[in-house]
């Protein structure tokens, strides 16, 4: 793994961020504000969903969902403003996902630990327009990391747990290290889950989140963080402030639930969140 000096990470917080924050304007359209494509698993299918719901609640001005064709009745049928786009094979996903009009991808949310997901990671990939990488998507590089990197971009985010992170790449006491190393040595921009969740990119630029609550110890919680990740960057705004912002923003929401928080409290909270931030 690549040699890093350790940057003192900063405590994450709206002053590092808030100026690039997408806030809607006169004469916005909702390709304006960005297309975000979330690529739905299956049998698992709530959590690509919790994905999309959370995209759209952060601002992305399309969201879809592509999705297998046997897939397809389940999400259309509890879906409405989030669209779902059906593919058969390859060559359908391939062709769907050089729509010009895409401005980020997320991939990893119920997609399983398969040949398909990691093929479809790298059809992604090879867009060169950014993608967030999260949970299968990111377990499916597991002993590979050359071939992750090698098809890489500066917007790459990835999002593990610590259990994910492990199967990439070191994971030390020092978790920030651990972070700046993995982030180098892939040129993406890494989330390291967790009580203290830190954001590293690339270049050393660190940021550790305390703000959240231990209800998010709760399943489907880090799907909506990705998709919130995703709605940013669609947006325009730069990796790693999305991630450091939809961090920060997830903890916020969570705490203005409380007790008894599940992951589709989430995303009906991020507007509060935003309105307060783009507001006051």
């Amino acid at each position: 793994m690549a040699k890093v000096k350790k940057q003192s990470p900063v405590k994450n917080h709206p002053k590092h961020w808030l100026g690039l924050l997408p806030k809607p304007q006169a004469e916005d359209n909702k390709y304006t504000r960005g297309h975000t494509l979330i690529v739905g698993g299956y049998p698992l299918t709530g959590a690509s969903r919790l994905s999309a719901y959370a995209a759209a609640r952060v601002g992305s001005g399309l969201t879809s969902l592509l999705v297998p064709d046997i897939a397809f009745s389940i999400y259309a049928s509890t879906l409405t403003s989030i669209m779902v786009r059906p593919f058969s094979n390859a060559r359908t996903f391939n062709l769907i996902v050089k729509d010009a009009r895409i401005t980020c991808f997320l991939i990893g949310p119920g997609a399983g630990v398969s040949e398909n997901t990691h093929k479809q990671a790298l059809a992604l990939l090879k867009t060169k327009k950014p993608v967030v990488l999260d949970a299968d998507a990111i377990s499916v590089f597991k002993d590979n990391v050359a071939e992750l990197t090698d098809s890489n971009n500066k917007d790459c985010v990835l999002t593990p747990h610590d259990g994910e992170f492990k199967r990439l790449f070191t994971l030390t006491e020092d978790r920030v290290v651990s972070a700046q190393k993995a982030a180098k040595a892939c040129g993406a921009v890494i989330v390291l889950k967790g009580h203290e969740t830190i954001v590293a990119a690339p270049d050393g630029q660190t940021m550790i989140n305390r703000n959240a609550p231990p209800t998010l110890a709760t399943g489907g919680s880090g799907d909506v963080l990705a998709g919130m990740i995703a709605g940013l960057i669609a947006q325009g705004m730069p990796a790693f402030y999305a991630a450091a912002a939809a961090t920060w923003m997830h903890g916020e929401a969570a705490k203005l639930f409380g007790v008894g928080l599940i992951a589709e409290d989430l995303p009906a909270l991020i507007p509060k969140v935003l309105n307060k931030l783009l507001n006051d």
